[in-house]
Order: C-alpha cells, then sequence, then structure tokens
C-alpha cells in the first residue's frame, strides 16, 4: 500500500504525518524509540469503521527531521496541536501511546476546544521509575553500546508478537535509529520528565479510554497504573491479556474494536449534545 506522507512544519523543521480515510479525524502518536507504523493495524480498522486517521512520527524518529531544541512531553504536544490546525476542520481524537500518552493529555489541557476524545495506551502519565533508575537509564542509552541494550531491552516489550515478533520489530525500530541523527534525537527524548503532565489532567475534559496491556514490562503492576490514570481523568479501561507496551499492535481486533467503539459512542454522545 503506497503512503500518502506530508510533513507539518513546528520550529523550522518537518513533523512526519501518514494520512488516509475519510471521517472524524484520529490523529495517532507512538512511543519513544517507536514509529508510526505501530498504529497501522489499527489504523486499518478504523478507517474500515469510518475514520480519517493521521499517523504521526515524532520529533528525530521514523521520517520526521531531526535538529529540534526541544524533545518529549511538551514538545510532542506542541506538535499534535500543530498537526491539528494543519489538518482538522473540528475537534479532533487523538490516541497516544507511552511517552506519547503524556503528549496528547497536556495538548488537550492546553486546548479542550480541538480535542473530542483521547486514547491513551501503555500511558505514561508519570515517571514510572526513580531518579537513580532514570539516570541509569540515560546511561545505558549512551553511545557505543546505546543502541545494542536498547535493540535488547525492546524486545522485551511486546510479549503479544511472541518472541521472534517482538525480536523482528526491535530489529525494525532499531534499524530507523540508526539513521544519521536519529540516536542523538533518540537519547534526548528519554530524558524528558513526566512530572510535567501534572498540572493539565485537572484541565482535560474530553473523555478517554485507557488501554494496557497485563503483561506491560515498563509497569510492576499494569493495571494499577490504568487504575490510577481512570482515577485522575474519569477514564474507561480496557486491560488487555498477554499483551505488553504497545497494545494496538499486539493484539489489534480486540483493540481496535474497543477503540472504534468508543469513538463512536463519543462522537454520538457529542452530536446529541
Amino acid at each position: 500500500m503506497a503512503m500518502n506522507i506530508s510533513y507539518v512544519t513546528v520550529d523550522g523543521r518537518r513533523i512526519a504525518v501518514e494520512v488516509r480515510g475519510d471521517g472524524p479525524l484520529v490523529i495517532c502518536s507512538p512511543a519513544m524509540g517507536d514509529a508510526r507504523s505501530a498504529y497501522t493495524p489499527l489504523a486499518d480498522r478504523l478507517i474500515a469503521r469510518g475514520f480519517r486517521v493521521a499517523l504521526v512520527d515524532l520529533r528525530g524518529h521514523g521520517d520526521s527531521d531531526t535538529g529540534f531544541a526541544e524533545y518529549g512531553d511538551e514538545a510532542t504536544a506542541d506538535d499534535l496541536l500543530a498537526v491539528i490546525d494543519e489538518l482538522a476542520d473540528g475537534p479532533v481524537y487523538l490516541a497516544g501511546a507511552s511517552m506519547s500518552a503524556a503528549s496528547v493529555v497536556i495538548a488537550a489541557g492546553r486546548r479542550p476546544d480541538a480535542v473530542a476524545g483521547l486514547i491513551l495506551l501503555a500511558p505514561f502519565l508519570r515517571n514510572g521509575a526513580g531518579a537513580a533508575a532514570q539516570l541509569g537509564m540515560r546511561m545505558l542509552l549512551a553511545r557505543p553500546w546505546g543502541p545494542a541494550v536498547w535493540r535488547l531491552y525492546a524486545a522485551t516489550l511486546w510479549p503479544g508478537l511472541g518472541k521472534a515478533g517482538a525480536r523482528a520489530r526491535a530489529a525494525e525500530t532499531s534499524r530507523l535509529l540508526a539513521r544519521p541523527g536519529r540516536w542523538a534525537a533518540f537519547a534526548a527524548t528519554a530524558r524528558t520528565d513526566h512530572a510535567v503532565v501534572a498540572p493539565w489532567l485537572s484541565k482535560v475534559t474530553a473523555p478517554s479510554l485507557v488501554v494496557m496491556g497485563d503483561a506491560d514490562p515498563d509497569w510492576k503492576d499494569p493495571g494499577a497504573e490504568a487504575d490510577w490514570v481512570a482515577s485522575q481523568l474519569g477514564s474507561e479501561i480496557l486491560l488487555v491479556p498477554g499483551v505488553g507496551h504497545a497494545p494496538m499492535l499486539e493484539e489489534p481486533d480486540v483493540v481496535s474494536s474497543r477503540i472504534a467503539d468508543f469513538l463512536t459512542g463519543v462522537r454520538h454522545a457529542t452530536r446529541r449534545a
């Protein structure tokens, strides 16, 4: 299938966006270290349900430019709002995975009029590790050993793909990060502090759905983290058995069906209001 890639300019550099389908707009932003292709199975299914989908690459990831001055939660929120301004003719739905879930919350808090609903996949809305562990991760991601460490770690993130599938995904994302300028951008993104999300939680007015795999290795108790997010935002929760840090990729039928039903319900409720 040919890709319809366009670019949105932010701070003089380009954010890659792949747009397909017709209907209400769903903008999807992937996890740190990953690419927009993590959303392809979800996009295919949402398009079949009558949605238009925009898949966004993070700064310095995928087909987006490198060389930005800032990376992380707030910078990604800036990019998502720029995509909204470029593509939308009304309120949109935002989907964010892992770090990007923090960014969609910030974006929705900044512009509640522009966001009709949120999908939070394996969300990091607060720091999951202590300061010492975070410093250790930054050291492990340093060159020359960083790429090898990341590839090994990434292969543990998606148990729902099976061992071979997870290793293949880790190899592909590592290949993308090996391109010029990508690793420096990735390492800068890894220094983000999710504490910046807290002031925005109370400003979000859009309904939200939290999708968490119960085998997500990034949380000691994924279900408890999903409950905490829901307590902050009033979210619905989908906890997916045997799935890790990319539920939309690991269990696309179950996850896509629930997301499509959620978005359709929000859309109908908005029309009745």
